[in-house]
């Protein structure tokens, strides 16, 4: 499908370019496009940005205004919920009630006056501490009933560990959810909140009572209706601690809870709106927080919400630019067809040229324009032809080089295949010694020419054990080797023929150097961080000014590396290249010997 467009489009644009008059049209229809594009683009962001903006400076301040009217609507409640005058009437009711019929009736008096004081409570429970009994107000119908009811699960409910733990002696139970417990195993509307109250002696502080208020949601509803609310758009009321007293959407609320975008309300500086997206959708995040008790409201607008107007305006220009578009396609037709007329000679000889006819050649008239590209047409012909048979010389000598490249090219497999006729012939004449130097050089070889460039460690082991066994024949006894690999580190992948580089510098400057034995010894550990392979001898050391040679390599450039010690530091570039910058070579050297240590770090992957 995608292939089909291209060639679509390609050839639309074939056509529109094949003719000069196509040409001055797609020019100048370029033009305007470009001119009114990007005065609509322009216009868009800055209606986009003046959408935004108002869209903020709106909101906030509705919302603001809104959440101080709720924050006063549960401000009333908790008025409502404490007997500002008869207070220890009260408790001195609650204390009485199990043993005084007239404290009784006075807890049932009290009810019914806060009950009808309002017309936004669904019901009124008051829960005596201690006796497991609760009273409780409702609306059935169009009946009101008071009941005496008992319930030995209060204690244990959320709500009323909150009220009890809170320095306000108060928690408030949203109905958002609903799967929430109401509290009271009798209620069977709870509405949309809850307001739990706990009433204390104010002698002793020990609490005697809670009493809670079941709100309907009228009130709140006629308070949040002032929020203007369109589709796409959501809205929450939260408690300082993000619990969700009123919510459109559940599902909603959930992302943004799982985004950990709540927190970042009282975080933000400035009261700041919040972009955040979710899905494929983009939301301007505006709310309000507020200085009272710090309950939020919070309005999610879309931004396709905010640009709608921007998008109009847009498409507005989109029209009148196609207009104009239109009319400039109809005079820009009319005037370059006149003025290309005397080019259609010439362009047909350029067809002729372009389908293969390398031989045409354009007519020369008069000294104008025509006539200049006419001549350099043919000139492009004659040029054309000379390109072509050049071309034609260069293959047949790039073909002889590649013949020539062919033949003189070394098969590796052929030597190591006669290394092997060597060595059985070796051992036909009784010469074990030689055939097995010569295997060993096969082996060697074979594994050199080996396209891999990290082998494990157990493969590159058994190459040294070949390797020593050359260099054993070349300097007898004076040559000894000692292996300590942890059998852990058998699969340990490492740089192909990176043992052999650190064994052949220990031979070149110890063995090489003195006429003593040697013992070169070879070794394999773990470190916290690192693998660590280390290749020591005892011989008489590196000399400071080496050193200092070898160590300025390792911090050469490749590129401008020169000198004997290619060997080192092309195995530390391998090693940084393979394992990053953590990977590569330490060497320390001194009288009593050399030791190179191969670090490659834990669990890393190569980074080729």
């Amino acid at each position: 499908m995608i292939e089909r467009i291209r060639r679509a489009f390609r050839s639309l644009v074939d056509i529109m370019s094949g003719r000069l008059v196509n040409k001055l049209i797609l020019f100048f229809s370029t033009i305007i496009i470009l001119v009114v594009g990007s005065l609509t683009i322009i216009s868009y962001q800055i209606i986009q940005r003046e959408s935004v903006d108002h869209n903020m400076s709106s909101t906030a301040n509705n919302l603001k205004l809104v959440n101080q009217n709720l924050e006063d609507y549960l401000d009333g409640i908790e008025q409502l919920s404490l007997p500002q005058i008869r207070y220890d009437d009260l408790v001195r009711a609650i204390i009485n009630e199990d043993e005084d019929y007239a404290s009784k009736m006075y807890l049932e008096d009290y009810l019914r006056n806060l009950f009808y004081s309002r017309n936004d409570l669904n019901s009124i429970y008051i829960y005596l501490i201690g006796q497991g009994k609760y009273y409780s107000i409702t609306q059935e119908a169009y009946d009101t009933k008071l009941k005496v009811s008992y319930e030995a699960q209060i204690p244990y409910q959320d709500w009323y560990k909150h009220a009890m733990e809170s320095p306000n002696n108060r928690s408030y139970q949203s109905f958002a959810d609903p799967n929430e417990n109401p509290g009271y195993s009798a209620i069977t509307d709870p509405g949309f909140m809850a307001y739990h109250r706990v009433i204390r002696s104010i002698a002793s502080r020990e609490p005697r009572a809670v009493i809670s208020f079941y709100l309907k949601p009228t009130m709140k509803n006629e308070i949040m209706k002032d929020i203007p609310f369109e589709n796409g758009e959501h809205l929450l009321f939260l408690d300082p601690d993000n619990v969700p007293f009123h919510s459109d959407d559940l599902e909603f609320y959930n992302r943004m809870k799982q985004a950990d975008l709540l927190p970042r309300l009282e975080q933000q500086k400035e009261r700041e709106p919040i972009t955040w997206t979710t899905g494929d959708k983009k939301y301007l995040i505006v709310y309000n927080v507020g200085e009272q008790d710090g309950w939020k409201l919070i309005k999610p607008i879309p931004y396709s919400n905010i640009y709608e107007a921007a998008r109009k305006t847009r498409d507005l220009n989109y029209l009148i630019g196609l207009l104009f578009l239109l009319i400039s396609v109809i005079l820009v037709t009319l005037i370059s067809n006149a003025i290309t007329q005397p080019l259609k000679k010439l362009s047909r000889q350029m067809r002729r040229f372009s389908e293969g006819s390398f031989d045409v050649t354009a007519p020369v008239k008069g000294r104008d324009e025509l006539a200049y590209l006419s001549r350099h047409f043919n000139r492009m012909v004659t040029r054309t032809n000379d390109l072509i048979n050049e071309r034609y010389k260069m293959k047949l000598v790039e073909k002889n080089a590649i013949l020539k490249a062919l033949e003189a090219e070394i098969n590796p497999h052929f030597l190591y295949n006669a290394l092997q006729a060597i060595s059985t012939k070796a051992l036909k004449s009784g010469d074990d010694d030689v055939a097995e130097m010569v295997d060993a050089l096969a082996f060697t070889l074979r594994y050199c020419i080996s396209g891999k460039d990290i082998v494990y460690a157990k493969e590159e082991l058994r190459h040294i054990d070949r390797y020593l066994a050359l260099q054993k024949a070349r300097f007898g006894s004076r040559l000894e080797v000692e292996v300590e690999w942890d059998e852990s580190l058998m699969e340990l992948q490492i740089p192909k023929l990176s043992i052999q580089s650190l064994v052949e510098n220990s031979i070149k400057h110890a063995v090489e150097k003195v006429s003593i034995g040697i013992t070169i010894k070879i070794s394999a550990g773990l470190e916290e961080s690192h693998a660590v392979i280390l290749v020591e001898d005892n011989g008489p050391g590196i000399s400071p000014a080496r050193m200092e040679q070898v160590l300025q390599s390792f911090r050469t450039e490749w590129e401008e590396q020169e000198g004997e010690n290619i060997g080192l530091k092309n195995l530390n570039t391998r090693l940084k290249l393979l394992y990053g910058e953590e990977a590569g070579l330490e060497i320390e050297s001194g009288e009593n010997g050399t030791k190179m240590r191969m670090l490659i770090p834990r669990g890393g992957q190569s980074h080729v």
